[in-house]
């Protein structure tokens, strides 16, 4: 049993070592939540709320999560007792719609809670067995075709195992093009981030003599029927992401064979009970999964490996090393990739894998709130 007794938001800021645009805008710095949960005996650790500073990606922000995480679920949690970690999600959706990135970031950390009291590394709480994943990187939309193959050839040359590339409608087949063209024996993907229509159809459908590993949410980001009417049209994957809020709708995915691939970004999903039963459902029927990120600081990118450890995450996943998004992380140590392009999954220590840094984020940290049961 646990009773989580505080909960303390941190709103942080870290800026980007480089721009990163996708096809719905520009970011240049991260504005972040952190949380730092204790129990009542004492024991601590820290948890990170995905949501963007705007709603491009999903309806949620960060303000908006501040805001629900203090007045609706943190009272959900705080001073109640749970018997084991699959309890919160349910005690979190009863009578309570939506706001997934919210109610993940309490959901994820009391599993990392159990894992640190338990002296469990995370990983083996969730049921992981991979003690290491590939780790692709997710390339921005570049100025120009040079561009692009000039930082796709970085990443290959730094070992990365799959390269992805944003698109977006006149920035995609020739730019593309140019990398494949460049690399015929590459491991890439594209992502449009819902910039397309059906009236794209005949755009979308050049992609395929690219021969890449997937085409992610190419369509509206809450579309399910769409995207089966444009896979039948493709011999490319498609893979969805932003469709993919629950495991309704993975099952809706499936039956209307409306993709061959899931990302799965615990956030988006609500956290870790709705991630794995996106993954086992998947597994059961033959779907590769993998996990993407969302610009996580250090702390985010320790849940994502450790949910990226259980065995049908077969494709590599955007889990790339601190060093590709920030000058300087706000854990120790910080994350790296070997040469070959692989991440160690930490198993010799309890809980998150990583020491927080806590005189770095009181540092960059611009506002705060604690909350008590």
């Amino acid at each position: 049993m646990i009773r989580l007794q505080e909960i303390t938001l941190h709103e942080i800021r870290l800026p980007l070592k480089e721009p990163f645009r996708i096809s719905s805008g520009l970011t240049t710095e991260r504005r972040i939540m952190l949380l730092r949960l204790r129990d009542v005996n004492g024991v601590t650790t820290w948890s990170e709320c995905v949501a963007g500073e705007k709603p491009n990606y999903s309806s949620e922000t960060i303000d908006a999560a501040w805001l629900v995480i203090s007045e609706y679920v943190a009272p959900r949690v705080l001073g109640v007792d749970f018997e084991k970690p699959v309890d919160v999600h349910p005690a979190l959706e009863k009578d309570f719609r939506g706001h997934h990135m919210s109610k993940a970031a309490l959901e994820m950390g009391i599993w990392a809670l159990w894992a640190e009291r338990d002296g469990m590394p995370l990983a083996r709480l969730l049921g992981g067995t991979q003690t290491r994943i590939p780790t692709g990187i997710s390339i921005g939309i570049q100025p120009s075709p040079e561009a692009l193959v000039a930082r796709v050839k970085r990443a290959l040359d730094d070992g990365f195992r799959k390269i992805k590339m944003k698109v977006n409608p006149g920035e995609d087949v020739q730019f593309v093009g140019a990398v494949r063209e460049a690399f015929p024996d590459a491991p890439l993907m594209v992502d449009a981030n819902n910039a397309y229509t059906l009236d794209d159809i005949a755009q979308l459908k050049k992609l395929d003599q690219f021969k890449f590993m997937m085409i992610e949410q190419p369509l509206a980001y809450d579309d399910i029927v769409r995207h089966a009417t444009l896979q039948k049209q493709l011999e490319t994957p498609i893979c969805l992401d932003e469709s993919i809020t629950s495991l309704d709708r993975a099952q809706d995915m499936i039956t209307l064979h409306a993709g061959r691939i899931i990302n799965i970004k615990p956030g988006r999903v609500g956290g870790f009970q709705q991630s794995r039963a996106i993954h086992d459902l998947a597994q059961q029927h033959g779907i590769p999964v993998w996990c993407g990120g969302m610009l996580e600081s250090g702390v985010g990118r320790a849940y994502n490996v450790a949910l990226a450890s259980l065995p049908n995450f077969t494709k590599p996943g955007d889990l790339s090393p601190s060093s590709r998004y920030w000058a300087q992380d706000v854990v120790t140590p910080e994350w790296t990739m070997s040469p070959d392009g692989w991440m160690d999954v930490p198993l010799d220590r309890p809980g998150l894998g990583v020491t927080v840094d806590v005189d770095r984020i009181d540092d960059l940290t611009v506002r705060k709130q604690t909350l008590t049961a």
